[in-house]
C-alpha cells in the first residue's frame, strides 16, 4: 500500500546536505545539467509527472510552455510554492521537514532548464519548521557551491488561503496582498513594468528593463510556479528516469504521492503512496478507519471537489479514477466524516471558510459565499424560515461564479452542491428545523505528529476582511 521504498518522503529525515548526497542527492541535477533544456523537458513529459499542488496540470507541458514564452529581454523566475492551506493538507510541510534539499534541487534543475537566475521560495511565516529547514538547506546548497549561481530567496508571506494561488502569490513576492491577477505566470511574471488589467504592477523594480514590456510573442517577465512535491518528483525523475516513475501509478497519474488523512478517524496520517491504490484502504491502513461501530459517510479532498460518499470508496487514488467516481483528487489531503455528521453542518464550514478567505475583487464570490454562508448557518442553528434559506443557497450557487478570477467560487459551488445533493435526509432534517452543530471542524492543519491533527484554533474567529476577532465569527443574525 504504502510506496514501495521511501521517495519524495523519506522514513527518516535528511537533516544535512551530507545526507542527501549519500542518498544520491543531485544527481538529478546533474544529469538534467547534462541533458540541457530541451532533453530535460522531454524526460519530464515522458515521465508524466502532474502538478501536485491541486489542479495536476501536466508539468512538461507547462515546462515547455514557459520555455517558449522566454525571450532575450525580461526576466525569468523560478518560484516554489511552499504556501500550503488547503483544509486537511499536510503534504507540502512534512515533505519540507524531511528533505527540504530534494525541493531546492528540483527547483535548480527548473532553473537550469529555463535559463533563470533566480528562485523564490513562498512560504508562510507562521510555518517556522519549515521556515528553518528551507532556509538551512539552501544556505548548504549555496555555501557547497552547488546552485552554479543561482539566486535562493525565501518570502514569508501571510496565513491566508489565497495566498496559495499562483497569481496571488506573485502579488506576495512583490510586496502586496495576495489578490488573484486576471494573467497567468507564464504571461505576467514578477517585478514588470506594464499594468495588468487595472491590477498592481508590482513595487518593485523591472528585472527587465524599460523593454519588458509583452508583444504578442513575447511573455513579461515569464515565471514557472510549481508545487513543493512536484519539484521533489522533477529531480526524482531526472535521477531515477522516467520508466522508473511510470512503474508506480496509473496511466494517466504516474509516480507516487503523499496523502493526508484526516478528520473521523483513529489517527491522523501523513504519509506517500503509489497513486492507483484505493481510497477506503489507503484511509484504513494509515489512519485505522473510523472510530468503534462508526462508518464513514463522506469523505472531502480538501475544499477543492465534490465529495465523495461512503459507496465510492473503492475508487483509485488517482485523477482520472476520482473525478470519475465523481469527486476529485486535489492536494491529496482526505478529510473524513462518519456517520455521526450531518452534511449540511459541513457544507456551512465549507462556505464559511471559503467566504471568509475570499479577497473581495469579484463582487459575485464575496457576496455570494457571504448569503450561502449566512443560510446554510441559519439551517444549522434552527433560526429563521428554513424554506428561505434555501432559496438563497439554490439561487446564489448559480451566480457565485460569475466574473471571477480564481477558482474559489467554482470550489464553493461545487462542494455545498454535492454535500447537499448526495446527503438529502441530512438537508430534510434542518429544513424541518432541528438545529445541528455551528462548530464542525473543518481541519485547516496547524501541525500533524503522532497521529494527531492539530487544528487552527483561530479559524472560527477569522472574519471576510482577513481580520481576527476574539470570539467566534457568526454570520446570520439569530445564529447563536
Amino acid at each position: 500500500m504504502i510506496a514501495r521504498s521511501a521517495h519524495a518522503l523519506p522514513r527518516q529525515p535528511i537533516s544535512s546536505l551530507l545526507e542527501h548526497l549519500e542518498a544520491g542527492g543531485l544527481d538529478g541535477l546533474r544529469r538534467a545539467r547534462a541533458l540541457g533544456p530541451d532533453a530535460t523537458i522531454d524526460l519530464i513529459g515522458e515521465a508524466g509527472i502532474r502538478g501536485r499542488g491541486g489542479a495536476g496540470f501536466p508539468a512538461g507541458r507547462k515546462w515547455r510552455g514557459i520555455a517558449g514564452a522566454l525571450s532575450n529581454r525580461g526576466g525569468r523566475f523560478v518560484v516554489v510554492n511552499a504556501a500550503e492551506g488547503e483544509p486537511g493538507t499536510f503534504k507540502d510541510r512534512a515533505l519540507l521537514r524531511a528533505n527540504p534539499y530534494l525541493v531546492i534541487e528540483g527547483a535548480l534543475v527548473a532553473a537550469a532548464t529555463l535559463s533563470a537566475p533566480r528562485i523564490v521560495i513562498a512560504t508562510k511565516a507562521s510555518y517556522r519548521t519549515e521556515l528553518q529547514a528551507i532556509t538551512s538547506a539552501a544556505a548548504e546548497l549555496i555555501a557547497g557551491g552547488h546552485t552554479d549561481g543561482v539566486e535562493i530567496t525565501v518570502v514569508e508571506g501571510p496565513d491566508h488561503y489565497l495566498y496559495g494561488e499562483e497569481t496571488a502569490m506573485l502579488e506576495v513576492i512583490e510586496g502586496e496582498d495576495p489578490l488573484p491577477r486576471h494573467l497567468p505566470p507564464y504571461q505576467y511574471g514578477l517585478f514588470t513594468t506594464s499594468p495588468q488589467l487595472g491590477w498592481s504592477a508590482g513595487s518593485g523594480p523591472s528585472a527587465g528593463g524599460a523593454e519588458a514590456n509583452p508583444t504578442p510573442d513575447q511573455a513579461d517577465n515569464p515565471v514557472l510556479v510549481n508545487n513543493v512535491e512536484t519539484y521533489a518528483h522533477v529531480a526524482l525523475v531526472c535521477r531515477n528516469g522516467a520508466d522508473w516513475y511510470r512503474s508506480m501509478g496509473t496511466d494517466q497519474s504516474p509516480g507516487p504521492t503523499i496523502v493526508t488523512v484526516s478528520g473521523d478517524v483513529q489517527r491522523a496520517a501523513v504519509a506517500e503512496i503509489e497513486l492507483g491504490q484505493p481510497l477506503g484502504e489507503v484511509i484504513d491502513e494509515l489512519s485505522g478507519g473510523p472510530g468503534s461501530g462508526r462508518t464513514i459517510k463522506a469523505v472531502l479532498s480538501g475544499v477543492s471537489n465534490p465529495a465523495l460518499t461512503a459507496d465510492k470508496l473503492d475508487a483509485p487514488i488517482s485523477h482520472e479514477h476520482l473525478i470519475e467516481a465523481g469527486g476529485g483528487l486535489g492536494s491529496a489531503g482526505f478529510i473524513v466524516y462518519d456517520d455521526t455528521r450531518n452534511m449540511v453542518d459541513v457544507a456551512y464550514q465549507v462556505a464559511r471558510f471559503l467566504h471568509v478567505e475570499s479577497c473581495g475583487q469579484c463582487n459575485p464570490c464575496k457576496t455570494g459565499t457571504g448569503d450561502i454562508t449566512t443560510a446554510l448557518e441559519g439551517l444549522v442553528a434552527g433560526t429563521g424560515e428554513p424554506s428561505a434559506h434555501l432559496t438563497v443557497i439554490e439561487r446564489r450557487l448559480t451566480t457565485v461564479t460569475d466574473a471571477s478570477r480564481c477558482y474559489l467560487p467554482t470550489q464553493a459551488k461545487q462542494l455545498v452542491a454535492s454535500l447537499l445533493r448526495l446527503h438529502p435526509d441530512d438537508l430534510a432534517e434542518r429544513l424541518a428545523g432541528r438545529p445541528g452543530d455551528l462548530d464542525v471542524v473543518l481541519p485547516k492543519l496547524v501541525d500533524l505528529a503522532d497521529g494527531v491533527a492539530i487544528v487552527d484554533p483561530r479559524q472560527h474567529h477569522k472574519q471576510a476582511d482577513w481580520t481576527y476577532r476574539e470570539t467566534p465569527v457568526r454570520f446570520s443574525p439569530n445564529a447563536r
